[in-house]
């Protein structure tokens, strides 16, 4: 008898080991289980970022920025302190890159990517492009990495813009303004790209090959008030090539009507008509009895 009582105690202590084990076992999975859960919660962003890309002269403009809030709180002299280098966003320092050589606020700045910090002033800030692109904020600044600095004038909003803002905003063939808005503050800057004689060279690069471009040349000239005879000698050819092509016999009457001969761009944009109702394009019909309306 006591022989078995003892095997039995032993049993009922492995029992309970087991069953220990087994408890630690679950709470362990369980916790694990959790803490996957936990890294997986995703939460918002206190400043979100946002890249803005947008197709300028013969490339493009980019920039990847951190945008925080107001949150009730003071933006310029306060969250950005007056006359101190500001990495002019959160987070890592605002990258601006330029697809092809540029001169921004009238400065030469050549193709490639940049840091965009400003220093804020009541009357007049300071915009300045630097190398440090892999900068934290203005951890890193080196004044002797600035390719770029100049000065612009801020402009009161007549409302509050909450949430940090670049934007690109003017885009011509060869120009567009980089704006900035918080709170109730705005700048704005150029970015001025030299196509002119870029295109120019291609167009008479183009011109000497067989398949010359007859109709984009001329289009381009007339559009950059260039030498209007050449284009107009141009679309003559354009024509020549492409009879039918009404929206070539457009073109060379409005560069008729520009060079003040309303009789010859009025016969020109009647065969246009006639041509474009025979492929059944309205669009250009209109386009042209405006344009013989604007001349009588």
């Amino acid at each position: 008898m006591p022989f078995l009582c003892f095997s039995s105690y032993l049993c009922g202590c492995k029992l309970k080991i087991i069953m220990k084990k087994t408890f630690y076992a679950i709470i362990a999975t369980v916790l694990v289980s959790f803490g996957v859960n936990a890294q997986a919660i995703k939460m918002p962003a206190p400043s979100t970022t946002q890249t803005i890309k947008q197709d300028f002269a013969l490339s493009s403009i980019e920039i990847v920025y951190s945008r925080p809030n107001m949150k009730g709180r003071t933006v310029f002299g306060d969250l950005a302190p007056m006359g101190k280098l500001w990495r002019t966003g959160a987070n890592g320092a605002t990258k601006v890159t330029f697809g092809e050589d540029v001169k921004v606020g009238g400065v030469a700045v050549k193709a490639g990517s940049y840091v965009l910090y400003t220093i804020p002033n009541k009357d007049e800030w300071e915009v300045i492009l630097n190398k440090g692109i892999n900068n934290w904020g203005v951890d890193g600044y080196k004044a002797e990495e600035d390719v770029a600095k100049f000065k612009v004038k801020p402009m009161m909003l007549p409302m509050n813009i909450e949430t940090f803002t670049i934007n690109i905003a003017n885009v011509m063939p060869s120009s567009a303004d980089v704006q900035i808005m918080w709170e109730k503050t705005a700048i704005s800057f150029s970015v001025m790209a030299d196509i002119d004689s870029k295109i120019s060279k291609s167009i008479d690069n183009a011109m000497n090959v067989d398949n010359r471009p007859y109709f984009q040349a001329s289009s381009y000239y007339f559009e950059s008030g260039k030498d209007l005879t050449k284009a107009l000698s141009w679309a003559d050819k354009a024509i020549e090539n492409n009879p039918k092509a009404f929206w070539i016999m457009h073109l060379k009457a409005k560069i008729q009507a520009k060079l003040g001969d309303k009789a010859a761009a009025t016969k020109t944009a009647n065969e246009s008509i006639v041509a474009a109702k025979e492929a059944k394009n309205d669009d250009y019909v209109a386009l042209n009895e405006k344009l013989i309306s604007s001349m009588k």
